[in-house]
């Protein structure tokens, strides 16, 4: 037996319904097989699904049969011993709803089936362990979710190894309805916290079409208030954005600032990856070049935290949090301009002015505009990109913000030497305010998001396009 197949995985006309073969190794003692191992698996392209119970169904007659019914939870369904005919239906919104798949379940067999889909079987040989493992726990209150679908359904039209009249059933499975009467079951949805933010507003933008997103905002999700935002529920997410943040930079030097931006920024974070982890949802975080201390002259993913004031340390406590969850994206940006007040707009009002401003020459880096961190994320969302740290910026020239104001004067009609370079230290002389340090060096290296597919826009081409249409 040892060596009759290779561990691979076989795609089915339902997405996202994996079959898996697995090696069985015997010998005259028996056999022994790897039934579900994370690393292999991940690496054929399983999804990581993070399963929390592991459930047995034991058969003891040929016939019997169970099903169809579609939970709200992903299975990896296997047979210890005996064998099984497995049938598929997928009862979720959209165009595949009512496609059916089999095939025949024996220890050398495995079957990834996400939520949503119909699952049944038949036992072919008994006595016979039917086992599989779940990504949530089983409840009560989870069975009221379930979809169900009649084994005899004329539509989808089982060719059942055993005819049902001669099969063993319960007559909980006998009752349940045609498809035409099955209500599909919604797929997870999306959430956006902190949708009345730049980022929130590029991102409900870019989504505008979609029909499975919803976007929160302070007033009806705070996450950095402990008092009301435990009564949520994010049951309903598979996905999780968080563009919410504490970003008043010099203002969390004060007593009152640091405590919010604590709150915001790490308290808040830990909360939104706790609910991700309890749902397994996937978990986009928004992180910033302030968790870096500038002295590098382009900073890459794998860079040690070196923060410089309250901001760039709760943002590098934050992504400690949300980094240790293993369905997370955490996207590193930096320099955001948007819909909304920004450096760029301050420019471009002071030109208009006839004002002739000071701008710091020494912090140098590359703007983001809000456009692009959204279509990074979306990118990195749709794509099947792997879990972790994603630095995104746009791409081109690494320039200071003296340089960025001079264009924008350019841009807008008025004269570049209209911007006086000066040093930080220059420029903050004499303010009485709470300072925040900056990084001098913000500069993102982006060639592992770049590997993903995603080529960032060029910085000086994207700001003329926002120029242009202030």
């Amino acid at each position: 037996m040892s060596g009759a197949k290779q561990l691979s995985v076989r795609e089915t006309p339902i997405p996202g319904l994996l079959v898996i073969d697995l090696p069985v190794h015997g010998d005259n003692r028996g056999w022994f097989k790897e039934n579900w191992q994370r690393e292999k698996m991940l690496a054929l392209g399983l999804p990581d699904f993070g399963p929390v119970q592991n459930n047995i169904s034991f058969n003891q007659a040929v016939g019997v049969t169970r099903g169809i019914h579609a939970e709200p939870w992903d299975k990896y369904i296997s047979v210890a011993t005996g064998r099984v005919f497995g049938a598929w239906v997928d009862l979720r919104e959209g165009d595949t709803f009512g496609t059916v798949f089999t095939c025949e379940i024996d220890p050398s067999v495995a079957v990834f089936v996400p939520s949503g889909v119909g699952n049944s079987f038949q036992t072919l040989e008994a006595p016979t362990a039917y086992t599989y493992l779940v990504n949530d726990h089983w409840s009560v209150d989870a069975q009221a979710k379930y979809t169900f679908l009649n084994l005899a359904d004329e539509t989808v039209a089982i060719d059942w190894p055993i005819p049902l009249a001669e099969a063993e059933l319960s007559d909980k499975d006998r009752q349940h309805p045609r498809l035409a009467d099955v209500t599909p079951m919604r797929g997870k949805r999306t959430l956006v916290v902190g949708a009345g933010g730049q980022l929130g507003r590029a991102l409900r933008e870019l989504w505008a079409e979609r029909t499975d997103v919803d976007f929160v905002d302070r007033d009806t999700l705070d996450i950095g208030n402990a008092e009301t935002r435990g009564a949520f529920d994010f049951a309903p997410y598979g996905t999780i954005v968080n563009a919410a943040a504490y970003t008043a930079v010099d203002l969390a030097e004060t007593p009152e600032g640091r405590r919010d931006a604590w709150a915001v920024n790490v308290d808040g974070v830990g909360f939104l990856t706790a609910a991700a982890r309890e749902h397994n949802a996937r978990l986009v975080h928004v992180s910033s070049d302030y968790v870096f201390d500038g002295t590098a002259e382009e900073h890459g993913e794998g860079e040690p935290f070196s923060p410089l004031g309250v901001y760039g340390q709760t943002k590098a406590a934050g992504d400690a949090v949300a980094g240790g969850y293993h369905r997370c994206y955490l996207v590193r940006t930096s320099w955001v301009v948007g819909d909304g007040k920004n450096f760029v707009r301050t420019m471009a009002s002071l030109a208009e002015r006839g004002i002739a401003p000071s701008v710091v020459s020494d912090q140098r880096g590359r703007l983001t505009f809000t456009r692009d961190l959204a279509a990074g994320i979306d990118h990195l969302l749709t794509s099947g990109a792997e879990y972790g740290t994603y630095n995104l910026s746009c791409a081109g020239e690494v320039v200071s913000w003296a340089d960025i104001a001079a264009d924008v004067y350019e841009l807008t009609g008025h004269e570049r030497a209209s911007v006086t370079p000066v040093t930080t230290e220059a420029y903050y002389a004499g303010n009485e305010g709470p300072i925040s340090p900056r990084p001098l060096n913000s500069a993102l290296d982006l060639a592992k998001i770049r590997a993903t597919g995603f080529e960032p826009r060029d910085g000086a081409e994207a700001l003329r396009e926002y120029v242009a249409a202030l």
